[in-house]
């Protein structure tokens, strides 16, 4: 548990340092070599923690201390889930919470992403608008 933690820690600052440096970093600024080859390798940094060390990490806790295994069947409440027409297991828990994880994560990284390549654009002034959704200003 502590090792998964610990990998979401890591992973939370990380993500931390990258919304530091997007706020800071002007718009159109020239990159050098050794930036762009600094960003990349913490780009990948940053995502081999994500899908590689948080996920394993999951899935070795689950296995060693959870004992969540494919005999260790799921019956749920009151016997609930064993009136099913399949077999529950642990292990099916197990691997959807992995699944989520690399889910939640890459849906993460797209929002990241986005908002990288949106950082420095403003909103359009909006016009005035009559009651039938016509801008209100004259053409020059």
């Amino acid at each position: 548990m502590v090792a998964f933690v610990m990998g979401l820690v890591a992973l939370g600052l990380a993500v931390a340092v990258v919304l530091v440096v997007a706020r800071r970093r002007p718009v159109g600024a020239p990159v050098t070599w050794g930036e762009a080859m600094a960003a990349a390798t913490y780009a990948f940094f940053v995502m081999f923690l994500a899908y590689g060390i948080v996920p394993h990490q999951w899935l070795a806790w689950a296995d060693n201390e959870l004992n969540w295994r494919a005999d260790k069947i799921l019956y749920g409440p009151c016997d609930l889930l064993a009136k099913l027409p399949f077999t529950l297991t642990y292990q099916v828990i197990r691997d959807v919470i992995a699944a989520g994880i690399y889910v939640v994560f890459l849906g993460g990284q797209m929002y990241l992403w986005s908002m990288w390549q949106a950082r420095g654009k403003t909103k359009p002034a909006e016009l005035p608008v009559s009651s039938y959704g016509r801008p209100l200003v004259k053409k020059a």
